[in-house]
């Protein structure tokens, strides 16, 4: 059912760039008669039919003809927002979509707001908020792993895994209310053993979840692969090999690189942004100094830390979680192993181990975005504080000798489960959520 009060909305959905085709999406109850309006009837619901667009179709004249367009009618409920609404697959020209919205404005519509789409699907039962977050996900992907996130999570895999959730707490929850409501039955004695394994479960699964949740959210942002090492090892070379152009000023003058330069690329489909940084030493210069404080600000927040060192300079410490890079062994041997850390060779000049160093990267970006468990991973912090809160709710109610309190604790568990797919009071999220969305989703 959808909101019979609902202003009738218009955007153009497909964006404002030049293009061949406009789509210009319209929604809400009353939609009908503005269609009828500029086509003179209803076409088959969703069939696509060719059919000339007129300031008023009762009037068709040359001077009152808008655009020859396919329409598409989506009549209420089976529509993407569930209320009636119609497409209009138009010429792509300005004056044409101009043209068009004014005569919409004049039949009782208005432009919409960003994500007034999707919110309205939400409200109409048409998707949750999770999947609703997917979508906005899947309009901004960028890469492969991308992608495939936001379209499993607008499936619905992710509210799937906490909808089963929310039915093993409701079943928890219908066995403590046995004990409040029959207090004087006696009811099977394994139920209580029952109880605390099923719960213990899944405290550990939310565990689980939470653990492995800044994957999904490093897959949403994408990594940070962090370049470092002392000047003059090749790591601006080695910038410019990994993105396949030149990004970077390379020079054998040290210090040549004073701030951090990003660069965005993609490794096994996972969009990573490389950071060539300030080489590290000592140094008098200001500048050079603070670009050595930024490098090891970077490399503190990185999620991978390239250190590279060469046949001349080994590094004096390497830092945690690094992969090591000797370069130059076209001039000189390295060791295999240094200071406990595998060392990679490689010769920016010759190529050697370029291709052995590319797939270790390839692996590391995976290892950081893979789920172990192959359940969907949460991408955003409000799923994690959700999740959390549920999962603290849930450990407080094992420690509760009365079934009445523990019984509060589950239903806080279920509330905090429900405000994360939008079936417990989430008005207040609403604004925050699909602001964030573009015109015309």
């Amino acid at each position: 059912m959808g909101y019979q009060g609902e202003e009738i909305i218009f955007a153009l959905s497909s964006g404002i760039e030049r293009a061949a085709i406009a789509i210009m999406r319209v929604s809400g109850f009353g939609s009908a008669e503005i269609l009828i309006h500029l086509c003179g009837s209803l076409p088959k619901p969703r069939h696509a039919v060719l059919r000339k667009l007129w300031r008023d179709a009762r009037v068709q004249e040359e001077e009152t003809l808008l655009d020859e367009a396919l329409v598409l009618w989506f009549p209420a409920p089976r529509s993407y927002t569930g209320e009636d609404g119609f497409e209009l697959h138009l010429h792509a020209g300005p004056a044409v979509i101009e043209a068009v919205s004014e005569v919409l404005v004049t039949l009782g519509a208005r432009p919409a707001e960003a994500g007034e789409f999707t919110r309205r699907a939400v409200q109409n039962g048409r998707m949750d908020l999770i999947e609703a977050e997917g979508i906005a996900d899947l309009i901004a992907a960028e890469t492969e792993s991308q992608r495939k996130q936001a379209l499993a999570q607008s499936k619905g895999a992710l509210s799937r895994v906490y909808d089963q959730w929310a039915e093993k707490l409701k079943t928890l929850l219908a066995w403590q209310e046995a004990f409040i409501d029959f207090p004087d039955e006696e009811l099977p004695s394994h139920i209580v053993e029952k109880i605390h394994i099923t719960s213990k479960t899944l405290i550990a699964e939310m565990q689980q979840h939470m653990q492995e949740g800044c994957k999904g959210e490093r897959i949403r942002r994408g990594l940070i692969f962090v370049i470092t090492g002392p000047p003059n090892v090749g790591k601006s070379s080695l910038l410019n090999w990994l993105v396949q152009r030149e990004a970077a000023i390379v020079s054998s003058q040290a210090g040549t690189t004073r701030d951090a330069l990003e660069v965005v690329s993609t490794l096994a489909g996972v969009r990573v942004t490389f950071i060539d940084t300030a080489g590290l030493r000592k140094t008098e210069d200001s500048i050079e100094a603070e670009g050595v404080r930024r490098a090891l600000f970077h490399v503190e927040q990185a999620d991978c830390v390239i250190q590279m060192c060469s046949v001349d300079i080994l590094p004096e410490k390497v830092f945690s979680n690094a992969i090591l890079v000797g370069n130059k062994t076209d001039i000189g041997a390295l060791p295999s192993h240094y200071a406990g850390h595998d060392l990679i060779p490689i010769s920016l000049l010759t190529g050697e181990g370029l291709s052995c160093l590319y797939t270790l990267l390839e692996e590391r970006a995976l290892a950081l975005t893979k789920s172990a468990t192959g359940m969907p991973l949460l991408t955003r912090a409000r799923h994690e504080a959700g999740v959390r809160e549920a999962c603290l709710c849930l450990e407080r109610s094992l420690d509760q000798t009365l079934p009445e309190l523990c019984a509060e604790e589950l239903r806080l568990a279920m509330q905090a489960l429900g405000r994360l797919t939008g079936h417990v009071g989430v008005e207040d999220l609403l604004e925050v959520i699909f602001s964030q969305f573009c015109i015309g989703k």
